[in-house]
């Protein structure tokens, strides 16, 4: 069967791989730079995936992105996007600080919706979900002062 997307490295790109195969690399580069200096040798895409510990499919994904953008393209993921977050390091102290206060009278507990709209009044945030909240208090393993082990664990 002839390949799709053909590897062929130059003297340069074949030495880059070699030098980065040698050195700290994450698993991820260390197996994209084994795949494309096995498939410069000609290599099957099944053998180089046996030899590497990886699908066939990847295999094949790599070739692509090699053909598409050479090496560094094939080699590097592209940056991810993603949403900043909503509370910094300093809200998420308010949210731990304000979950450790005391409860607000005719109230158990603090609710995750009761902080979050805490933190608007205070000005932390324009606005915050309940989801954000509970994940910053999971980070914290907070118990929004019921019984045991948390961020504010009652003596």
């Amino acid at each position: 069967m002839r390949k799709r997307h053909v590897v062929v490295l130059t003297d340069d790109e074949r030495a880059a791989p070699e030098q980065q195969e040698a050195g700290p690399l994450t698993r991820r580069r260390r197996y994209r730079a084994q795949i494309l200096l096995r498939a410069d040798q000609g290599d099957t895409d099944e053998e180089i995936a046996d030899e590497v510990g990886v699908s066939v499919g990847t295999v094949a994904n790599v070739r692509r992105r090699f053909a598409a953008g050479r090496l560094d393209s094939a080699l590097h993921d592209r940056p991810r996007p993603g949403a900043k977050p909503v509370l910094d390091g300093k809200a998420e102290a308010i949210v731990i600080a304000t979950a450790c206060s005391p409860v607000p009278e005719g109230r158990a507990t603090w609710t995750a919706r009761m902080l979050a709209d805490r933190l608007v009044e205070l000005q932390v945030v324009e606005g915050v979900s309940e989801d954000t909240i509970l994940r910053v208090l999971k980070k914290a393993t907070s118990s929004r002062g019921r019984r045991g082990r948390g961020a504010f664990p009652r003596a």
